[in-house]
């Protein structure tokens, strides 16, 4: 992460290069009224917004955020639009049923083409490309997990989205080395998520909407319930009361006494590399600039950028006691050294590569891995969060589901069973960082050794059994 010039804090590779103009908006200042307040400038928040205003243009919103819009995981994502969850058909199907687990995966789904759209209709150019996803196994140890993700498709009757590859399939459209072979998807999309967040917070103002930023919120207050007393969002300049308060910051929510369990902030990692020359690229491939990541337990994920360079990125940050969120922790140097070194071992034709940024920021995982879409019309508050890292189509999803609940509309989205749900908190400290920090160190472990020995993870050990979805 870099710091600008302007003070507003830190900034990643994304924002910087969004086109847009990053002097921040005006705070809010003093006592305010409005029919929507909404915390938090990243896509639930803005996507909510836009759609409100699109459905009802004469509707008064206002958004606030501490920072600028998409200074969160909205704007340091990985530039992936994922048609999925990241939680297993089989595991919604256990838990909903087959009708419903459909109809979720379906809805996700949804989201990557509506983003597509979206920019055409704004006349946004955020580099979007829906060029699919490709997930290689990386030796024999990773050959049983793609095994089981093919059936997983299968068994889910999804299989007509993807494409299974041989070795030599795999390598026509991404040259990894040590791929044995992989699945190709077609419903995915990449992007530049800054040029989206920065382009949908333009699309909100010249709806109507107004957006605050360097504004911080400090407490939240419900309705009363009797129509006395509307919801109000208090910050440490004054109060914004609405009838409909949106909480929309993901994991940034945990700072928030109220909802400090309801999500895990963990970090995800990311590094950049300069860009690459025609002749480098004519060894690698990748001229779908496909979404690419392997069957590693702790997670990496790939995105070739439009202007040619290889963002890696992955798990292995640690949790921090408490929860705690703080600019110090975007940056990890053992684990952005990991990632530097993935990208030569990946392409060994790129060794010796010069690396120009290197970045991080924290993720919200729910204690189930499932998002929640809420709206609660006696206190008057809403809320779209929980991504687990695929946050944004079901980013998009989410503020079509609030725009929804909120006007009263009932639809097909309305009745998904990730709606107005309560999923459990995670457990208090210090049972908290003793557990995740095991899984972590655990699941980094295991891949080191299947990556040494060949052999895959049994799937047996308690880590991989507290991580599974």
């Amino acid at each position: 992460m870099t710091t600008d010039p302007n003070g507003y804090g830190a900034t990643s590779f994304w924002l910087e290069t969004s086109g847009d103009d990053l002097t921040p908006r005006p705070r809010f200042d003093g006592s305010g009224d409005t029919d929507v307040a909404i915390l938090g400038a990243g896509y639930t928040g803005l996507w909510t917004a836009y759609e409100l205003l699109r459905r009802e243009p004469g509707l008064k919103v206002t958004v606030l955020d501490r920072e600028i819009a998409g200074f969160g995981a909205s704007g340091r994502n990985g530039g992936w639009c994922t048609a999925g969850l990241q939680v297993s058909s089989a595991n919604l199907e256990r838990r909903f049923g087959r009708e419903a687990m459909t109809a979720i995966e379906d809805a996700v789904e949804t989201g990557v083409d509506e983003i597509g759209r979206f920019c055409l209709e704004e006349g946004i150019d955020a580099d979007y490309t829906k060029g699919g996803s490709l997930v290689v196994a990386r030796g024999p140890s990773q050959v049983p997990a793609m095994e089981q993700h093919w059936a997983g498709l299968e068994a889910a009757g999804r299989a007509d989205r993807y494409e299974r590859l041989d070795a030599a399939g795999a390598a026509e459209r991404v040259r990894v080395d040590g791929a044995l072979g992989g699945i190709f998807g077609t419903e995915y999309a990449s992007m530049h998520p800054g040029k989206l967040v920065r382009g949908l917070a333009r699309a909100v103002e010249r709806r109507g909407g107004i957006i605050h930023e360097r504004t911080d919120v400090v407490d939240v207050e419900p309705g009363a319930g009797n129509g006395q007393l509307r919801p109000a969002l208090r910050t440490d300049r004054g109060e914004l009361r609405a009838d409909t308060v949106v909480l929309a910051g993901e994991a940034y929510l945990t700072q928030l006494r109220p909802w400090h369990r309801s999500l895990l902030p963990t970090y995800s990692l990311i590094v950049l590399t300069e860009p690459l020359t025609d002749a480098q690229w004519a060894e690698i491939g990748w001229a779908a600039r496909e979404c690419l990541a392997s069957y590693r337990l702790s997670i990496d994920y790939l995105t070739r950028t439009r202007d040619g360079r290889i963002l890696f990125g992955g798990r292995g940050a640690p949790y921090r006691f408490g929860s705690r969120i703080e600019p110090r922790f975007d940056r990890d140097e053992r684990t952005h050294a990991m990632l530097r070194r993935f990208v030569e071992a990946w392409f060994p034709s790129l060794t010796g590569i010069r690396f120009t940024h290197a970045w991080g920021g924290p993720l919200g995982f729910p204690r189930d891995w499932l998002p929640t879409f809420a709206y609660d019309r006696r206190t008057g508050l809403a809320s779209g969060r929980g991504y687990t890292g695929h946050g944004v189509a079901t980013a998009n999803l989410a503020g079509r589901v609030l725009a929804d609940l909120i006007t009263g509309a009932r639809t097909e989205l309305t009745e998904l069973p990730l709606v107005d749900r309560r999923g459990p908190s995670w457990e208090p400290e210090p049972l908290r960082f003793i557990g995740v920090r095991y899984v972590q160190e655990s699941l980094l472990r295991l891949d080191e050794r299947s990556e040494r020995t060949g052999d895959p993870p049994t799937g047996r050990s308690i880590a991989e059994r507290l991580a599974s979805r």
